[in-house]
């Protein structure tokens, strides 16, 4: 890639060699600061080589998706809190689906408090999280898994979604674009998810801010699809404007927190402060 120092193109070769990379390792590595590194990070940023995530940056790419574990580095923070507002607004004594994603992971984790729910996934992680608690009962869907994520995709998965009929599905995105089209990278991946809205009686999306920056290649659904749409920040207007017209309530998991990329270099690296849950239409 052309204009890029000697220092960023090496910082780009182990990135995409390992995932991710971290400002405290680059920095002893090529014997410079913290802030030097930083500056390199936020450029390769700017190009749309690399995203921003706590202490570091990873690939970014919108033809294919980062490897599962990377993801879990992206944004986490934010992904706990969704998690535990998505989870404040499902009842006890109902049933859902919940799909594969590190997001609805973090709701999962977040449900292991409830009582006598009904969980229908495709994702071998979520079932790993539930299945000992003795007040949930967990049907996991059949088929291929991929191993890249312990995700269960194909026909026989979508084939046993379309037999049930629950209350809820929770639901993540590779990427949201601003005409508000729900996005991902697997097209088998993406048949699930369209098998578990087209059985749900009502649509949960989970996903952090950073997927309003990104593209993806493959059409889940249209966001007027769902009935709630937990994030961590304020919407851009475009989007939020979709939501309100449609009646698609909006609920702030961190309306005070800043974001990573926003940041000033100096504090980039500070985790985001705690905020209450904040309800928007």
């Amino acid at each position: 890639m052309t204009g890029l120092t000697h220092r960023q193109a090496e910082i780009l070769n182990i990135a995409r060699a390992s995932g991710r990379v971290m400002v405290e390792e680059l920095a002893r590595r090529f014997e410079v600061s913290a802030q030097t590194i930083r500056k390199d990070l936020n450029d390769l940023c700017e190009r749309r080589s690399l995203t921003r995530i706590h202490g570091g940056a990873i690939i970014a790419s919108g033809v294919e998706n980062l490897a599962y574990e990377a993801r879990r580095f992206v944004a986490a923070d934010e992904k706990k809190a969704i998690g535990a507002a998505a989870a404040s607004l499902i009842p006890n004594g109902c049933s859902l689906f919940i799909n594969i994603g590190t997001t609805t992971e973090e709701v999962a984790s977040a449900l292991t408090s409830h009582e006598d729910l009904l969980v229908i996934t495709n994702n071998l992680n979520v079932a790993m999280l539930l299945y000992r608690h003795p007040r949930i009962e967990v049907v996991v869907a059949g088929g291929t898994v991929r191993r890249a994520d312990g995700a269960v995709v194909g026909s026989t998965a979508t084939q046993l979604i379309g037999q049930f009929k629950v209350d809820y599905a929770i639901i993540g995105a590779s990427a949201i674009d601003e005409e508000g089209a729900l996005l991902d990278f697997d097209y088998r991946e993406v048949q699930v998810a369209q098998a578990i809205i087209a059985n749900a009686r009502s649509v949960m999306l989970v996903a952090d801010s950073t997927k309003l920056r990104r593209s993806a290649p493959v059409r889940i659904a249209h966001i007027t699809q769902i009935q709630t749409f937990v994030t961590d920040q304020e919407l851009p207007e475009r989007l939020a404007t979709i939501c309100h017209s449609k009646g698609i309530e909006v609920v702030e998991a961190m309306p005070k927190g800043a974001d990573i990329d926003d940041t000033p270099a100096e504090t980039q690296d500070a985790a985001p402060e705690a905020a209450p849950v904040v309800r928007l239409r």
